[in-house]
């Protein structure tokens, strides 16, 4: 059973009601999703598995207001799946690199939330009138 990799940030559904409310742009948001999830990926590069090199050309950050995720894969490498969850009816175990990035990364993912959305509320602070 493959267990679930996420960093859950308290209050974010708050903020994003907040910016909202001021009319302010989410992109501030989404950069901060983005950065946390390239810690991410500098970490799954080095874990994995290399054969060509082309699955691990094929990470990158999917950011949105809510949250980012690193997607790994492409209609040209599709086997992104099977090589981090394993498929057993092809005898492949799974390596999943990318939960073990997260894991070896969760405290500088949360620290670099904790560090950026300070920032954004700060900035939000002194552009309320």
């Amino acid at each position: 059973m493959a267990r679930a990799a996420r960093v859950q940030v308290t209050g974010a559904k708050e903020l994003r009601r907040a910016l909202k409310r001021m009319e302010h742009d989410t992109g501030d948001l989404k950069a901060i999703h983005k950065a946390a999830a390239d810690i991410v990926i500098e970490r799954a590069r080095t874990l994995v598995p290399y054969v060509s090199g082309d699955l691990s050309g094929t990470m990158r950050a999917a950011r949105r207001a809510t949250g980012a995720a690193v997607l790994a894969g492409t209609s040209g490498v599709p086997y992104a799946g099977p090589i981090h969850f394993g498929w057993a009816a092809r005898n492949i175990a799974p390596q999943p690199w990318l939960y073990d990035a997260l894991d070896d990364r969760r405290d500088e993912v949360a620290a670099r939330y904790e560090k950026e959305i300070d920032g954004l509320v700060r900035k939000l602070d002194r552009e309320t009138p």
